[in-house]
């Protein structure tokens, strides 16, 4: 009797290694069924999910490490920013001023698994941003469009080179803020900006050379 409990309780120890194993190996998994859970459910401005895939795609295919959101919302953008920060060895930091969707995005964050790569910052962006030391090589920005020129001004010197500084929404050209951010960045020596279209939205995509 004695060693069938024996037997039974090596074989739980195996199977509860095995399955720990497993959730610890397949991180993509966990990430991919929370997206799929939450599919057609973002609000509070987050962004659509063919963004999210373009930011994931820039990240992983050039290696970035050293990542910046302005404008967390309710964390959509920050788990495909983490998402490709986790394969390449990375963290974000992100800041958003609302209070309750800071603390929604902490459960996002949470419940994606992607929590140890972002620091996620509750705090005004006009004046956390000007106290952060970079240097950064991505940047994703998508608060209050009256401030795009400013945010770019500011973290402009803080970027590497071959960086890539990101914003969201620059199809509102009838803006013009946004007007006057994209005129200064694509007319900036040393910049070089294209417009990705994926989402009706539009994503400005700015390489510091």
């Amino acid at each position: 009797m004695k060693r069938w409990i024996m037997v039974i309780m090596a074989a739980g120890v195996l199977f509860h290694s095995s399955f720990s194993q497993e959730r610890k190996e397949d991180p993509d998994a966990r990430v991919g069924k929370f997206l799929e859970s939450k599919r057609n459910r973002w609000r509070d401005m987050n962004i659509p999910e063919a963004d999210g895939k373009v930011l994931y795609d820039l990240i992983v295919r050039n290696g970035f490490t050293r990542a910046l959101e302005i404008g967390t919302s309710t964390g959509h953008s920050g788990i495909w920013i983490a998402w490709a920060l986790s394969k390449t060895g990375g963290r974000l930091i992100t800041i958003e001023i609302d209070e309750e969707r800071h603390r929604e995005a902490l459960k996002n964050f949470s419940e994606s698994g992607l929590m140890p790569y972002i620091d996620a910052r509750l705090g005004d962006a006009h004046e956390l941003v000007k106290e952060l030391e970079g240097p950064f090589d991505f940047v994703f920005c998508d608060a209050d469009k009256e401030w795009y020129k400013n945010y770019f001004l500011e973290i402009y010197p803080k970027m590497e080179n071959g960086g890539c500084y990101t914003a969201h929404n620059v199809s509102m050209r009838w803006n013009p803020a946004m007007r006057e951010f994209l005129n200064y960045v694509m007319e900036l020596e040393g910049v070089e900006t294209t417009i990705d279209r994926s989402s009706y939205a539009g994503i400005s995509i700015s390489y510091i050379r």
